[in-house]
């Protein structure tokens, strides 16, 4: 089963969720080899509900993920923190709305949750829980409590990044900040736009039904990380492409 831990089923967070948007997304994973992926919208997307909502009136949910033309979606949503950084959380589609229902006062920026809050909140849950992108400018994991980073389940090693930084750069500091929690690192494309498909993905060997087999199979090391020889290609093509659409987008929005 090949599987990414980390994608989005919307352009941009300012636009609303668009079933036709979605559906080239899934096909162009399918494309690119892809049977399965974690939807990890962003939780303060402009109407986060109406994403969940809307698959629930098309397509059946059977375990722990919507099926939509054979591929398995697992619901899931990034979440950002107070400290600055970006944390993944994949569920089932009931824990993912009760997560989110109760963040809701901490979408503004300006008021983000504190990731000793987050972990408290999501403690209860059976879950999957990702650092995500440990090394991104912007939102970097490593200057966070190790106490805290020791609960992750694993650390995303990120399509975006790999192109920003450089395969060899990006990797080798993101499974040295792993090895310091002996913790399992991922590879999630983090798209926004279909062209980003396929950059990086994990080679599961078995296939995944449930968030626990998902989770019992990354703790177990049994996957492998793949990333495509067209990386580089995949992901400045998306980002130029995201760039001009949404311009679009969000200005038919406003």
């Amino acid at each position: 089963m090949n599987f990414d831990f980390h994608t989005h089923g919307k352009l941009s967070k300012k636009v609303e969720f668009s079933l036709d948007y979605f559906r080239n997304m899934v096909k162009s994973a399918q494309e690119n080899g892809l049977s399965g992926f974690a939807l990890t919208e962003h939780f303060n997307t402009r109407n986060f509900f109406d994403v969940y909502n809307t698959l629930d009136e098309v397509y059946p949910y059977i375990q722990n993920y919507y099926l939509v033309d054979n591929v398995r979606i697992f619901p899931g949503m990034e979440v950002d923190i107070q400290e600055v950084g970006h944390i993944l959380i994949v569920a089932d589609r009931a824990i993912i709305r009760e997560i989110r229902t109760k963040l809701e006062p901490y979408i503004a920026k300006d008021s983000f949750i504190k990731f000793a809050q987050l972990l408290e909140l999501v403690a209860q849950y059976e879950l999957l829980i990702i650092g995500a992108h440990p090394y991104r400018k912007s939102t970097p994991l490593y200057h966070l409590d190790p106490t805290l980073l020791n609960k992750l389940d694993a650390f995303d090693l990120n399509g975006k990044d790999l192109y920003s930084m450089g395969i060899e750069e990006n990797s080798h500091l993101v499974y040295q900040f792993a090895k310091t929690y002996n913790k399992p690192v991922i590879g999630g494309s983090d798209t926004h736009h279909l062209l980003q498909y396929g950059c990086i993905y994990n080679e599961l060997e078995q296939d995944c039904h449930t968030i626990t087999d998902l989770k019992k199979i990354i703790l177990d090391g049994r996957y492998t990380i793949r990333i495509s020889n067209n990386l580089p290609e995949k992901v400045l093509n998306a980002t130029e492409q995201k760039a001009i659409e949404k311009k679009m987008m969000e200005s038919a929005t406003i």
